[in-house]
């Protein structure tokens, strides 16, 4: 077998402490297995989960932190049982890289559900026990079962933000049956996950309705991304109007925020979903009683539907818009996410950054 037989030295940039401040890091992959492939990062989306892990947001960082879960790149080696890819082929590799195999949620390919083990692309325990690292590196070895096959004819820098901000929006909506033509849906908040939720609920034939505190994104919304309505969501008296209209919300606004007002703007059997993450969720029980409402949430999702979407956005031609930046610029990057200042999602060029 090659050199991967015994680990590799990767090039990453990494975070050493709660400050986040990210700098060069050189480490060693694990060792290639059978049903392993290393991929050569070409491009790495920035999410907020990256914040979250290299500042310690919940205080469980295991530095030095190697962010990075929006991971596009080419097979640069295979296992000797890997049947699915070859080299050279465009895949991608998303929020986690491992999970039991063997519950209820592997078998029906919901891994990211697994309550046995599923393993983070970053920040968790691998399979040969050492800390996850994620795609602000130049290469990565990963399970066959975690990598997808990223179509020939779809950008590799646009593919990388669909694997967590893409997924994350589509699993739901496929879940909850929010891809029936003539439907209304509601997208509170316009950042990495909002833009993408229009973008399907319009491939899905849906009427979409945009909701943000800020007017600034009105054009963007309607003319860019086109969105049927936006609302700005502080207008009290135009929300009202707008009172048992809606069959689907998402939310993904990254502030706290009240719930009821959106609840109220729900049909009968309306379905509210949340993709964000908020400290606390408070609303009246009417909320929910009045009109048989729901409120759940969702998480990223498994490997048969993560395909399925790449599949999707390749087929009608659905991408997110991307600001492309230099390794270099990403801690500059975090402070205008937090800034809401990017549309939509910042890639980092890992090929040409790592060199």
């Amino acid at each position: 077998m090659s050199s991967f037989q015994e680990g590799k030295d990767c090039l990453g940039w990494a975070a050493r402490d709660a400050s986040g401040v990210l700098s060069p890091y050189h480490f060693k992959r694990r060792a290639i297995g059978a049903d392993d492939i290393s991929v050569k990062i070409t491009y790495c989306g920035i999410c907020y989960g990256d914040i979250v892990y290299t500042r310690n947001k919940h205080e469980d960082s295991k530095y030095p932190v190697v962010p990075g879960h929006e991971i596009a790149g080419i097979v640069q080696e295979v296992g000797s049982n890997v049947q699915r890819f070859k080299t050279g082929d465009p895949v991608g590799v998303g929020t986690y890289i491992n999970s039991c195999r063997n519950c209820d949620e592997c078998n029906e390919g919901l891994e990211v559900q697994c309550p046995n083990g599923m393993v983070p692309t970053i920040n968790a325990v691998d399979v040969d026990g050492t800390i996850t690292k994620g795609g602000y590196s130049s290469f990565i070895v990963v399970h066959e079962r975690y990598c997808y096959k990223i179509p020939e004819n779809y950008p590799l820098a646009l593919a990388a933000p669909l694997l967590c901000s893409g997924i994350t929006v589509y699993t739901p909506m496929i879940h909850y049956k929010m891809n029936q033509p003539g439907k209304s849906l509601g997208v509170i908040g316009l950042g990495g996950l909002g833009h993408m939720a229009v973008k399907f609920g319009k491939a899905f034939g849906l009427n979409v309705t945009v909701f943000s505190t800020s007017i600034s994104k009105k054009e963007e919304a309607l003319n860019v991304l086109g969105a049927d309505k936006f609302v700005v969501s502080t207008d009290e008296e135009e929300m009202k109007t707008l009172s048992r209209t809606l069959d689907f919300i998402i939310d993904s606004a990254s502030g706290d925020h009240p719930f009821d007002p959106y609840m109220s703007l729900l049909k009968t059997n309306g379905m509210f979903v949340m993709v964000c993450y908020p400290k606390e969720v408070k609303l009246d029980p009417l909320s929910l009683f009045t009109g048989m409402r729901s409120i759940t949430g969702s998480f990223t999702g498994g490997t048969k539907l993560t395909q399925e979407m790449l599949e999707f956005c390749a087929a009608n031609t659905k991408y997110p818009e991307i600001e492309v930046i230099p390794i270099e610029y990403a801690y500059e990057a975090f402070e205008r996410m937090l800034k809401g200042d990017v549309k939509y999602r910042f890639v980092i060029d890992i090929e040409n950054s790592l060199k």
